[in-house]
Parts: structure tokens; sequence; C-alpha cells
């Protein structure tokens, strides 16, 4: 359970330039302090789901007001309240929003960099923030979900690697130890098979995964297996794309974050899904329960 200090916290961000009765634009969420009352829209927001797909967070928003019972102003339905954007799209539900982060390490910080600012002038206090996604298992079978503690790059090092002003920038990418084991105690008591992983955050879903089934592949199968079973060594028991982002910069904020992700296939054993689209909602739907059992847990829906 969250402490009160937690729970009263506002986000603050780390940068000096930045005043708190600024306008901003918000460029790529499509919002504007002058043309918008971030307080009024967003300012009792307590958590922020993100996963890559913008139909799948359509879905996750539909879902967690079904399974919430949150009710919706009266003759209104869940809308995209940033229109004005073909980038993203975003759902909110009472204090939950619902946001696509699409894929990779650029899109997600974008999002990241914006979504830390909108909470920051709505005042927001004690966000947190949850991506869900899928991803490839290592040792796993599929359909068990892994709560990152930490994330590794390609090089296996626990930290995101940025160029600032032409020169190396390394954050640490680690997420917030008592929220990812809180929501492993809710999967135990789901009855959700659920593991505590680190989680390797590649910048490419072919060559840097290891995949020897994309259009340029020019390492063996041996090779193959030998990267995989010394990122397994180092604790790794998951791959996806975005998990190194999301730690490295909620971390530098302050922001509580977890990173929840089901897996589709053990890649010790094959590079492609092959799973039907009905299978991989199921699996899905694990993570939702999850979620829902969290944001009960809080009691934010009243």
């Amino acid at each position: 359970m969250a402490s009160t200090r937690d729970q009263a916290a506002q986000v603050r961000l780390a940068n000096p330039h930045l005043q708190d009765d600024r306008h901003d634009v918000l460029y790529h969420i499509g919002l504007d302090s002058r043309k918008h009352d971030f307080k009024a829209m967003f300012g009792d927001t307590k958590v922020v789901c993100m996963g890559g797909s913008s139909n799948r967070m359509k879905r996750l928003a539909e879902d967690l007001v079904a399974e919430l019972g949150i009710r919706l102003p009266t003759g209104q339905g869940l809308v995209n309240v940033i229109p004005n954007t073909d980038r993203y799209v975003m759902y909110k539900a009472g204090p939950i929003v619902c946001v696509n982060h699409g894929m990779g390490i650029p899109s997600i910080s974008i999002l990241l960099h914006e979504l830390a600012k909108l909470m920051s002038l709505a005042g927001a206090t004690g966000v947190t923030f949850i991506r869900l996604g899928t991803c490839g298992g290592l040792g796993l079978e599929p359909g068990t979900v892994c709560i990152s503690s930490r994330s590794l790059n390609s090089q296996l090092q626990s930290h995101l690697s940025q160029f600032i002003l032409g020169q190396p920038v390394q954050r640490e990418a680690v997420f917030d130890p008592d929220l990812a084991r809180e929501l492993l105690q809710l999967a135990s008591g789901l009855n959700i098979e659920a593991v505590s992983a680190v989680t390797l955050c590649t910048s490419d879903f072919y060559e840097e995964q290891g995949r020897t089934d994309g259009a340029i592949c020019e390492f063996s199968m041996e090779q193959r297996n030998e990267f995989l079973q010394r990122a397994f060594e180092a604790g790794v028991r998951n791959i996806e794309m975005e998990s190194l982002a999301l730690a490295a910069i909620t971390h530098r904020l302050g922001i509580r974050a977890a990173c929840m992700a089901v897996t589709l296939l053990d890649r010790f054993k094959q590079d492609q899904v092959q799973l039907d689209h009905s299978l991989i909602a199921q699996f899905e739907g694990r993570m939702l329960r999850i979620l829902a059992a969290f944001i009960r847990s809080r009691n934010i829906c009243g």
C-alpha cells in the first residue's frame, strides 16, 4: 500500500528551465495549456495505464469501466480526449488514464516526457504509471505475466544510454520495488502465473532480439542461442522494446512505475508468434485482472 506521502506527492520535473505558471504546448499529444484546463481535465488522475496499441488502450479503458463499475457522466461514453493528434489516443475514466505509446523507446519516451509535464501542470498527486504489453519469454510458458524489477539494454546493462548535446548520458533503469512486489502478490491471489523479471529492452524486434527470421540476419543459430543463454544467466526472463525508457525516465522523475508484459512464446524454442488472437486476448486479460485488483486496492474509484 502506498504511503500517505506517496499519495500526496506531485510530479516534480527535473528541468530548471520550466516555470510552474508557464504556457506549455504538449505537441505530440495535442494539448495546450492555454486551450485546455489541465487541472479540470487531469487533476484527479491516479493511475496512468499505457500500452503500444491504440485499439488495445480503448478496449482496456472499456474493460476497466466495466470491471470497476466506473460511472461515466450521464449520456457520455468513453471518448478519445486528445483528438487533435493521430499519433496517440487517450481515454479517461474517472481517475484512470489509458494511453497508447506506440512501439519502441523513441515513441514511449516522447509520450513519457509529455505525460509527466501534463501531470505536473494538472497538479495530480500520487500518480502511478503502469505499462501493459506483450513480450517474448525466456524459459517461461506462454501466458506468463512478467513484472519487471529492472530493465537491461542490448548490452545487458541496467541503464538507458543517450547522447545529449553530443555527450553520452546514462540513466539507471529500475522500477519501484514495492509496487512490483504488490503486483506480484495480487497476481498470486488471483492464481495468475506471474514472475518477477529482469527485462531485456532492445531497439529492434528482429536482429537485436536475436531473431533469425528478419529481412537481415548476419549471425548463426549458435550465436543466437549463446546470446539468449547469456541473457538468461543475467536474470532476463522477458524481452520487449519499451521498458528501458519507462524505467529510466520515471526513476529519474521519482514517479512510481511498473511494467507488466505477458509472454507469447518462449524465445529459446522459437522466433515467431504463432498464437491466434483469441488466445492472445485471453493472456492479456490476465494483466487486466491484476490491474483492476491494484486499482481496487487503492480505493480510488469510489
